[in-house]
């Protein structure tokens, strides 16, 4: 089956309005956000291949050299799903975005 590579986004402008919350508040989006992504997860373990896990700063390596850089990638995971359209139905209402700042899921099939 195809595998298709799922990498969560977020803006620093909405990681910014979330890190500006009261603390209580994170906490509370926390808390309701991981039991949702925890069911999404539940639901759907059958087309997930490789849960992946959220990411840090970037650094660029070109033919320039090494550098810092900015790019809107907060994690990933794999999938398996018959065609791009069926992968990313898999993340409709995800909590990534309705629940967390995330501002949307991209997805991309792996090619060999």
């Amino acid at each position: 089956m195809p595998r298709f590579l799922a990498v969560y986004t977020m803006t620093p402008e909405g990681l910014a309005s979330f890190r500006n919350l009261p603390k209580a508040e994170q906490e509370a989006v926390d808390a309701n956000g991981l039991r949702q992504w925890k069911a999404w997860e539940d639901r759907n373990a059958g087309s997930i291949v490789d849960r992946g896990g959220m990411v840090g700063k970037t650094t660029r390596i070109t033919k320039d050299g090494i550098a810092k850089a900015v790019n809107p990638f907060c994690g990933y995971l794999v999938v398996e799903a018959e065609t791009a359209d069926a992968a990313a139905a898999l993340f409709e209402g995800h909590p990534h975005f309705t629940v967390f700042p995330g501002d949307g899921v991209d997805i991309m099939p792996l090619v060999t």
